[in-house]
């Protein structure tokens, strides 16, 4: 009896019966893919090259002084870079999970196997779980990449080991609450980008979006003493930068209670169980659905009713009544992208975001009008900025996916068949990047022409924004068109296209903010800043907006670069003209490298 109960439990706490043989499966092929070998070593390089740039910045190697004084200097550096270490891991991993997951149920889908595992005695819970753990060991083995180091360094001092321990603990329940939901998101969509947008900017409204739309409606209220540590509980962002500044400063020590990551850690967790249940419901239905032959797609047996008979005969009698093949004119690509949907998923689902992002954004409107912000030029800048980012992320994003979803869906191969030179094709691809990001960049020029009218910002904004805009879309485009024509898969192409954005302006910035702060020469930084997208996009707006400026003449209009000079508005032209004609070359080199590639690693 003893020995059957025994055998219960031990069958019960079983991995192979929480994940199944998907796991197993998965662990295989990882093992056998060379990306994941080089996604460790990029790791790696990345996680030294931050660490040697914050030795460097917080030790000086020419140390003169006494024994106790180098020692305390050690200690100092020592919670720097431990500092360091916890934050780039806990925003590294999370973005790789998003990343890693958001393919992981729609390929089972689209490829029909989804059907064929629910004939085996694999369910969906298995299915997801597998899919979920099989990704997240990845990404364990990156974070135990950096425990030696932790432990290394930890050794000069002044770090405890419970901060080390709630950094890993906060960077584990981050990984797995993002990772679920871009695995929910990624049972219906097929294009992996679409995913990794979606999930951005879901994780963006919870954690940015929601908390300060709710401070900001109850800052004069007596319960924002309550809301400020009931949000905080929910956002990993706060909580790591609350841990991190009982280590780097002693006011920090008493800012949260001492176990206020574990339990912050238990509450993601139990999110994180809500998300992978719902995920197993989607997956179940979907696979059954595809198991007796059906092919709806995975959402549509929850949504979708199916129509009477008799309404669908008179629909598809009135499609072939008028339902007329529409002529192509012009290029084909051409023809093809422009047609497209700019969100899928229909046309209910393109007015319910509509609706809501309009709604959002009229309502911040409001709160800026009742507390006479719509006035000042840093909130023009604030939120021409924003959505400049929102366009430069689905432009790097797009871009590195127009071959790619070819090639994966095996129509790439038909397309090079046809009459249809190597240059159409590129121009049409080009073209169907800027179109599907014309929303974010709609919503812009709406922000700022509207502002215009109400005399909030100088007219001469329209150009300096067209200008920005003009080298971000060519040179993002021609680079996302290359690493697409290089690679075969859309998830390598998109982390390529962004690891290029994130070198240029995020690691060069810091390294020579990091060098040049040792050589004493600001010189080479500040002139390399002026080319910085969002840079440019700030100082702009805040020369341009504001009802001061507005009314100011444009020859008289003051820009205040990095070098903390003022400038003109020819010498800002010059600077933002030198970046359309350097950005815009190196985007249309790149191109032109696509176009040399484009039958190059076909099939």
């Amino acid at each position: 009896m003893a020995d059957s109960v025994f055998q219960a439990i031990g069958h019960m706490f079983r991995l192979s019966r929480w994940v199944g043989p998907i796991f197993d499966k998965e662990l295989r092929v990882s093992s056998r893919r060379k990306r994941n070998y080089a996604l460790r070593f990029g790791y790696l390089a990345c996680l030294t090259a931050f660490i040697a740039l914050v030795w460097f910045s917080s030790v000086n190697l020419q140390i003169r002084g006494t024994v106790a004084y180098q020692q305390a200097k050690m200690a100092e550096a020592g919670k720097i870079i431990v500092v360091t270490i916890v934050i780039f891991q806990f925003l590294a991993t999370q973005f790789i999970a998003i990343i890693m997951l958001s393919t992981s149920i729609s390929d089972e889908i689209y490829h029909r196997t989804l059907g064929v595992l629910m004939t085996t005695p694999i369910n969906s819970f298995q299915i997801v779980m597998g899919k979920l753990f099989s990704k997240l060991l990845q990404l364990l083995l990156l974070l135990a990449i950096s425990l030696p180091l932790l432990a290394i360094v930890r050794v000069l001092g002044g770090v405890p080991w419970n901060y080390i321990l709630s950094g890993l603990c906060i960077t584990l329940t981050s990984i797995i609450f993002a990772g679920s939901v871009s695995l929910f998101f990624s049972i219906g969509g097929r294009r992996s980008y679409a995913v990794i947008l979606t999930t951005i900017l879901a994780l963006g409204v919870v954690y940015a979006f929601i908390p300060g739309l709710t401070v900001w409606l109850f800052y004069y209220s007596k319960l924002q003493n309550y809301l400020v540590p009931l949000l905080a509980i929910f956002n990993p962002f706060i909580v790591i930068a609350m841990e991190s500044q009982t280590v780097l400063q002693a006011w920090g020590a008493g800012v949260l209670p001492r176990y206020f990551w574990a339990v912050h850690c238990g509450l993601m967790l139990f999110l994180s169980s809500i998300m992978l249940a719902w995920a197993v419901r989607i997956v179940r239905k979907a696979a059954l659905s595809q198991a007796v032959g059906e092919n709806p797609g995975p959402w549509k047996p929850i949504f979708h009713r199916k129509a009477p008979k008799k309404a669908r005969t008179r629909d598809v009698n009135k499609e072939q009544e008028n339902g007329a093949i529409r002529d192509v004119i012009g290029s084909p690509v051409i023809w093809k992208e422009l047609r497209a949907p700019l969100i899928q998923g229909g046309k209910h689902h393109s007015l319910i975001g509509l609706i809501l992002a309009v709604g959002a954004l009229v309502f911040t409107y409001w709160m800026g009008w009742k507390d006479d912000l719509l006035r000042e030029d840093n909130t023009h800048m604030s939120y021409v900025t924003i959505f400049m980012f929102m366009g430069l992320v689905c432009t790097l994003v797009l871009a590195a996916t127009m071959i790619t979803s070819e090639k994966e869906l095996r129509s790439w191969p038909l397309l090079l068949a046809t009459t249809l030179e190597d240059r159409e094709i590129l121009l049409g691809k080009a073209a169907g990047v800027f179109r599907r990001c014309l929303p974010v960049w709609l919503f812009m020029a709406v922000h700022v022409l509207l502002f215009i009218l109400a005399g909030y910002i100088h007219p001469i904004a329209i150009v300096h924004l067209l200008l920005i805009i003009l080298w971000i879309v060519v040179f993002l485009t021609g680079s996302g068109l290359y690493f697409s024509s290089l690679f075969r898969r859309t998830t390598t192409a998109v982390v390529a296209n962004m690891a290029l954005a994130i070198v240029l302006w995020f690691v060069v910035p810091v390294v020579l903010g990091s060098l040049i702060e040792m050589a004493d020469n600001p010189k080479p930084f500040l002139l390399y800043m002026r080319a910085h997208p969002l840079v440019q996009t700030s100082i702009t707006m805040r020369g341009n907006g504001g009802d001061v400026n507005a009314e100011t003449p444009m020859n008289q209009l003051q820009y205040i670069w990095p070098d903390r000079k003022q400038s003109r508005i020819g010498n800002t032209n010059l600077t933002l003209i030198n970046s359309v004609f350097l950005y815009g070359s190196a985007g249309i080199l790149l191109g032109w490298r696509a176009k040399k590639r484009l039958r190059k690693n076909v099939f």
